[in-house]
């Protein structure tokens, strides 16, 4: 327990440094005696380690081994600190001074860094022994390794030793220097105890004692000073009176100020926790109609750049730009704070003030930077705002700086709202590729007109994505866009499809039916895979292209149909065209507006967008949390050909998110046959074989690790089955397992 007594504590304290300061003298004395004998037994190590590989170099070049035992024999009788030496050269031990045989975990315990330098290491053996280890090689490590164990044992007792007698002196020495400073202290300290029992007896009503504390040192200035204290005391006294009143007063007032600075720090808190400043200038408004009566209140905030001004009232928000900004701006740079202001001196009123005879302003500034001002009307004399004018100003100095925050969050906003369009996507398809960009410009441009688009290139690309985006850009976007899979009907049935038929065209038409262009009336129709349409429709959608009219299958009246005809392939339709398998007037028809979709292998800036981009939609559907692609998936993604486009993309970056058990995407997740490829394979599978021959081994491996699932490989390539049973029909690709 810490004791009262002056005298006890300074003794104590005394007592204290000067044990602690012997105890550390103590120690340093002995750490450095003990780094000393370790760097001795290093150094000693090192020579006998070094003397020992100079003669055991030619014993081992002759191997002579007898030799070699026994000059590692003779070095152990002669020094009782070598716990053990071996040699061992090709992971094979030459010679030991083991009993029972060199232990395992030893050898591979100490190795050289290289054939020219030795390795020294401190080693702990399982019973406790401490030993410094030296590999040295032997003739730059072609005669093999020396291994010399020191035992540290005899060195560590000397240490033992130095530090008892240490530890007795240093006892010896404090216990004198105590009994010293024991005696010293309470001679010092005497005239203090005589002053202390002197001002035990001063209190309010004993102002009179006699300090007589006499001498020139410390002390006696001590006694003096307590008298000259007394006098003063019994002057402060009587002022004392005087001030009471005066510090009620003063109380009363700094109670006010701590209202209103509790207030406004409470305010200020809770705001510091919104980030919308729509959110933020509505929290504030609230706040300060329960302080102030005038309840016309309109908080505007600038923009970082000055250029725009948002305003908030109860429940309006407006934004102004242009010159009205300006000028608003320079009328509050030259307000007087707090200053009552007629109507006409007001540059723009707000709807929210009126009607109101007088303004009041309060400009809102942070390091001298004009952030917006907040406006409250009032209705006549203003005595409702005048009593609260400082609490006013207080909060809103205080609050000044989530505001700012507020409106740069508000501008950023803005700002990535603007780049967002144009960098990531467009209409919903991703790519910020140059390849992509020119294909978002020519849909915005061909969007507006009716003219026929014909969008091409390979499976998965996104050619209906395209579709869509015009039909969303242009005038029809609000009617009916109708998609026909032109190669998912047989050529029976797709001028039905198509057209429609009348009750009893052929067997099974028991009702009328209206066909696709029918239903697409005012909107937009789009046929995908054009290529696979049969010649006896490429007749009829010829006529249709160019008249807008047709008869349904069994029918006679011509309809007319007001349509957008957009139309997408992967085949070569120009080569289609001179193999006789397409009309050529119809292509030419098809043919007006032509966009030519990239495979992604062409554009490899968009394949990691697209990844993040399925990932984050696959964790938003499914309410799963995957945040990224290791690294090592990523450049698996990168070395891959992707033959089946974005689909085979979306369905890979599916299928390991769904197997993902972390937060982010590794390796094992991918399928077998992006997770095995490297940059190297993917480089020579195409630059060795031919874009048919690496398709068909495609679609063999791929349907060969679904055991020959069509669908199910079909969903892993990214495209339609019946686009995959057109592959296997036109390479002649079969079961080998069915006979």
């Amino acid at each position: 327990m810490w004791p009262q007594d002056f005298r006890k504590r300074l003794l104590l304290v005394v007592a204290v440094i000067v044990i602690t300061s012997g105890l550390v003298i103590s120690q340093i004395v002995t750490h450095r005696y003990s780094a000393t004998l370790s760097q001795f037994a290093a150094v000693q190590a090192e020579n006998i380690a070094h003397d020992l590989a100079l003669n055991a170099t030619n014993k081992i070049l002759i191997n002579d081994l007898v030799g070699l035992q026994n000059l590692l024999d003779d070095r152990m009788r002669s020094n009782p600190n070598i716990s053990y030496l071996f040699i061992v050269k090709n992971s094979r031990i030459l010679t030991h001074t083991f009993l029972k045989g060199v232990p395992v975990d030893l050898i591979n315990a100490n190795t050289p860094d290289d054939n020219h330098h030795d390795n020294l290491k401190k080693i702990i053996s399982k019973q406790g022994d401490r030993y410094i280890d030296i590999a040295w090689p032997i003739f730059e490590g072609k005669a093999g390794i020396l291994r010399l164990g020191l035992n540290l044992k005899p060195f560590r007792k000397q240490i033992a030793q130095l530090w008892l007698q240490m530890s007795i002196i240093t006892l010896v020495v404090l216990v004198l220097a105590l009994i010293i400073i024991h005696f010293l202290i309470k001679r010092l300290t005497n005239p203090l105890t005589v002053l202390s029992e002197q001002v035990e007896k001063i209190d309010e009503e004993h102002l009179d004692v006699v300090i007589d504390i006499k001498g020139e040192d410390e002390i006696g200035r001590l006694g003096a000073s307590f008298k000259k204290m007394l006098e003063r005391i019994k002057g402060y006294m009587v002022r004392l009176t005087e001030y009471a009143d005066r510090l009620e007063e003063k109380n009363r007032q700094l109670d006010n100020a701590h209202r209103q600075t509790k207030t406004s720090f409470e305010i200020a808190r809770e705001i510091g926790a919104l980030s919308d400043l729509k959110a933020v200038c509505e929290f504030l408004i609230n706040k300060l109609r329960n302080i102030v009566k005038c309840q016309r209140m309109v908080l505007i905030i600038f923009s970082s750049k000055k250029s725009v001004l948002y305003s908030y009232s109860e429940k309006v928000v407006d934004t102004l730009r242009g010159t009205l900004v300006d000028s608003i701006a320079v009328f509050l740079s030259d307000l007087k704070p707090m200053k009552f202001l007629d109507i006409a001196q007001v540059p723009f009123m707000f709807d929210a003030l009126k009607p109101s005879e007088k303004i009041i302003v309060f400009p809102i500034r942070i390091e001298n930077q004009l952030l917006g001002a907040m406006y409250i009307g009032c209705p006549g004399d203003c005595h409702c705002v005048t009593k609260e004018l400082d609490i006013i100003d207080l909060i809103l100095n205080q609050t000044a700086g989530a505001i700012l925050r507020a409106a740069l969050y508000e501008d950023e906003i803005g700002d990535l709202k603007k780049r967002i369009e144009p960098t990531s996507g467009f209409a919903g398809i991703i790519g910020k590729d140059p390849q992509m960009q020119v294909i978002f410009k020519l849909i915005e441009d061909v969007a507006s007109s009716d003219a026929t688009v014909l969008i091409q290139g390979e499976s998965g690309t996104g050619k209906e994505m395209v579709a869509h985006a015009i039909h969303r850009k242009s005038f029809r976007k609000d009617e009916p866009f109708v998609v026909i899979n032109c190669s998912a009907y047989p050529a029976t049935l797709l001028e039905s499809e198509l057209f429609g038929h009348e009750k009893g065209a052929f067997t099974g038409a028991l009702e009328t039916r209206p066909g696709r262009f029918e239903q697409a009336d005012g909107g937009t129709v789009f046929l995908d895979e054009i290529g696979e349409i049969p010649p006896s429709a490429q007749i009829k959608l010829l006529r249709i292209l160019q008249t807008r009219k047709f008869e349904r299958l069994g029918g006679r009246e011509s309809l007319f149909v007001n349509v957008r005809i957009l139309a997408a392939t992967n085949k070569n339709l120009l080569q289609e065209v001179k193999d006789g398998r397409f009309r050529e007037d119809l292509f030419y028809r098809l043919n007006v507006i032509p966009i030519h979709l990239p495979p992604l292998k062409d554009r490899r800036n968009d394949l990691l967008l697209l990844a993040r981009h399925f990932l984050d939609r696959f964790s938003n559907v499914q309410n799963k949390t995957v945040k990224d692609f290791s690294t090592e998936v990523m450049r698996r993604l990168l070395d891959y050909s992707w033959p089946g486009n974005v689909r085979e993309l979306e369905n890979t970056v599916e299928h390991a998110f769904v197997l993902a058990k972390s937060d982010r995407i590794e390796l094992s997740d991918l399928p077998p046959g992006i997770r095995n490829i490297t940059g190297a394979s993917a480089s020579t599978d195409e630059s060795t074989g031919t874009i048919q021959e690496n398709e068909i081994n495609l679609l063999k491996g791929m349907l060969e690790e679904c055991n020959w699932n069509k669908k199910l490989a079909a969903r892993r390539l990214g495209i339609s089955r019946g686009t995959l049973y057109n592959k296997l029909k036109k390479y002649q690709i079969t079961n080998p397992t069915i006979h």
